[in-house]
């Protein structure tokens, strides 16, 4: 797939309802722009829904497919596109077509969610996979024979998957760069004002660091280095001097870029990291907070609760 051709790729997108809009649309519109701005047809592709009904977005916007999915239909590339609910969607019916378009598929793709579908239909056991980081966790927890990587995209012999919107631009934009060249790529790029394309391998951040990471390299420094050590937190001294700097400037640089401590922002992260173990997956309390660096579950449930105003059982009773 990743390869300089003049041949045309037949890509199926599967839409499940309460996908992001942001997520199709970085997934097909870069195909539609770079056959317009090469004057030829690089890319044919269709949006299918399972039953050929409309599905609505997680925003409330009805998609329009072009039909419902045939999964014994050869394709070069089959890609599911997911966001919320999967476990509702994800039907005997759906698992059964997803295998079968598999295999009549050269090369298979998930994005943001999908890349969930794929491994409950048992598509990437023994392979690298990611999916959107408030979900690295609980898919880790969730399929232990897929290598679970951060990165923002992987691909794993004929398998593709993403995060979100952004990093499945990113693998679009690098798709249409092996095949059809730089320039073309940038040009595709330029048409939606996205100049920060990423490599695959590059880590997806819980915080969006933008700007940040010019305007104050120290400081996007840190966050990056707090986020990739939340089960085993660092010392904010330790992580001031590992950047270069005295712990007095880390708490500057913290306090006026990101209106925190950075002890409170470093809490902040590991405690989203809590919620979402707590709410995505079946790990026990205890589990939860040996994995976002709490010595015990009574010292994640009082800094539980002081966030979010209730303990983690209730947050997981409120989100079956």
């Amino acid at each position: 797939m990743f390869q300089p051709t003049d041949d045309v790729l037949d890509v199926t997108l599967l839409v499940l309802p309460d996908a992001s809009l942001m997520s199709l649309a970085a997934t097909l519109d870069p195909l539609r722009a770079a056959n317009r701005i090469s004057g030829r047809l690089c890319y044919r592709h269709k949006v299918v829904s399972l039953d050929g009904r409309d599905p609505t977005t997680s925003c409330g916007l009805t998609i329009r497919v072009d039909g419902r999915l045939e999964p014994t239909m050869r394709c070069d590339l089959f890609v599911v596109v997911a966001a919320f609910n999967v476990f509702e969607h994800a039907t005997p019916a759906l698992m059964q077509a997803v295998n079968l378009a598999t295999r009549h598929a050269a090369f298979v793709g998930g994005i943001e969610a999908g890349p969930w579908i794929l491994a409950l239909a048992g598509l990437l056991d023994g392979r690298a996979a990611t999916t959107h980081w408030e979900d690295l966790e609980a898919y880790a927890v969730r399929f232990p024979a897929v290598h679970t990587k951060a990165d923002r995209w992987v691909f794993d012999g004929r398998f593709v998957t993403t995060g979100g919107a952004a990093p499945a631009l990113d693998f679009l934009l690098s798709l249409i760069q092996a095949r059809q060249g730089r320039k073309l790529s940038l040009a595709v790029a330029s048409l939606y004002v996205y100049d920060g394309m990423r490599t695959g391998s590059q880590r997806q951040h819980a915080v969006s660091l933008g700007r940040l990471a010019w305007q104050e390299p120290r400081l996007a420094a840190a966050i990056k280095m707090m986020e990739a050590h939340i089960e085993a937190p660092l010392t904010i001294a330790t992580i001031a001097r590992r950047i270069g700097t005295s712990r007095r400037t880390l708490e500057t640089l913290f306090g006026k870029r990101a209106g925190a401590s950075p002890a409170g922002f470093y809490m902040s992260l590991r405690l989203d990291a809590a919620r979402r173990l707590i709410v995505d997956s079946d790990l026990s309390v205890a589990d939860a907070a040996v994995r976002s660096g709490f010595s015990s579950s009574a010292a994640l449930s009082r800094s539980f609760k002081r966030r979010f105003g209730h303990s983690p059982r209730a947050a997981r009773r409120a989100s079956l």
